[in-house]
């Protein structure tokens, strides 16, 4: 079911595989992508294990994940994708709206979470920007981000107990959606510098990456900028 060895046209195709322990779901997923034609399904999988299997065998451009899954669930099944260190992107499609489990997909690694409820138009072009490298959010969960900010200037120091002075700086920086040399001429620092205290931001508080982080400052009250996350 791979494009591996098909005719050149194929080489462009977004390969999509998808992880629901619904059968009449997946079979709607399956139909959707099949009939884009930018779009190549590759394969299935009905549990949290059989996910991760698939993606270390398949190695799909993006994977389709409910979060409700039996045998360890997609929460965890995404931690343990994530960990395999392949090109594939996940995008989180669940029942699931509320604002700590979007907070815990992004934080494992999640590139897009959707409302089951999405139509195909929103499923299709979420596939698209995920594939593509970017972040995507349904418009749902967007509110939900918008939301998530506004509360007072101190909470960083009360949700970040673990970070320096310094690193809470970077971290808003980083919540605003500002990059690192952005950041660098703010604070008169030099980019290395930057970069070494995202690092070390990153590992404090034990996310993925970048745009993890900066949901996280953003739930926590940090940043003023309700943009788009960066990709």
């Amino acid at each position: 079911m791979s494009s591996s060895g098909q005719d050149p046209g194929n080489q462009t195709r977004i390969r999509v595989a998808v992880a629901d322990d619904h059968p009449l779901y997946r079979d709607g997923l399956r139909t959707m992508v099949q009939s884009l034609e930018d779009m190549e399904f590759v394969g299935e999988a009905a549990d949290g294990a059989a996910a991760v299997e698939l993606v270390s065998r398949l190695q799909p451009d993006v994977l389709l994940l409910d979060l409700e899954m039996p045998e360890g669930g997609g929460l965890q099944a995404l931690r343990a994708i994530i960990a395999l260190g392949g090109a594939t992107r996940v995008l989180v499609v669940t029942m699931h709206e509320d604002e700590t489990s979007l907070t815990a997909a992004v934080a494992a690694g999640a590139r897009g979470y959707l409302s089951k409820s999405a139509d195909r138009n929103e499923l299709g072009r979420a596939i698209a920007t995920c594939a593509a490298g970017g972040v995507v959010f349904g418009a749902r969960m967007s509110g939900s981000l918008v939301g998530l900010v506004g509360a007072s200037r101190d909470a960083g120091e009360r949700a970040f107990p673990s970070l320096t002075v310094r690193e809470r700086e970077v971290l808003e920086r980083m919540a605003r959606g500002e990059r690192n040399e952005q950041i660098a001429r703010a604070l008169g620092l030099s980019s290395k510098t930057v970069r070494n205290h995202v690092s070390i931001i990153l590992s404090k508080l034990a996310v993925v990456d970048r745009t993890a982080a900066m949901l996280l400052a953003r739930e926590a009250g940090l940043g003023h900028d309700t943009g788009e996350l960066p990709g």
